[in-house]
């Protein structure tokens, strides 16, 4: 039975250019945000919209070497996407599900609220060694390192 955990962050940069990191120039920006992690992200197939699949390429002595992620919303009205992984990361850590959606709300000229909802399911008793607490905190940790760069390379 798939189960969810929902959290929120606020971010000190404008919904526009949060949004833009987050969908559009998503593919270049993670490698600079996280380059101690992920060495490149690929596009497959779509135009990065929902359907779209992305292969996240971690450094050489990661494991997994990488993870498959399928967008499984996409709506620019209410600035929400949904990446589901299809393939590795946390599939190989025994869990059968496992999607991240950020919906983004403007509360201030250069602030943003994300709620961040994670959606899991697990063959077994995996939860105590991929809580989703614990993927929350990489969640809202990427939004930090996101945060940063946005507001050092102008938002």
């Amino acid at each position: 039975m798939i189960k969810e955990f929902n959290t929120q962050t606020e971010v000190s940069v404008g919904l526009e250019a949060l949004w833009a990191a987050l969908s559009k120039e998503f593919i270049n920006i993670v490698p600079k945000v996280l380059p101690n992690v992920v060495k490149n992200v690929q596009l497959i197939e779509g135009d990065g919209g929902v359907g779209t699949i992305l292969i996240f390429n971690f450094l050489a002595d990661m494991s997994p070497s990488f993870q498959r992620e399928k967008i499984t919303e996409f709506d620019e009205n209410s600035h929400e996407i949904g990446l589901q992984v299809t393939e590795g990361g946390y599939l190989n850590q025994g869990l059968s599900y496992y999607k991240t959606t950020f919906q983004l709300s403007s509360i201030g000229e250069q602030k943003t609220l994300v709620n961040i909802k994670i959606s899991y399911d697990h063959e077994s008793d995996i939860e105590e060694r991929v809580k989703p607490t614990k993927t929350s905190e990489s969640t809202i940790f990427y939004l930090r390192r996101l945060e940063k760069y946005l507001q050092l390379n102008g938002s």
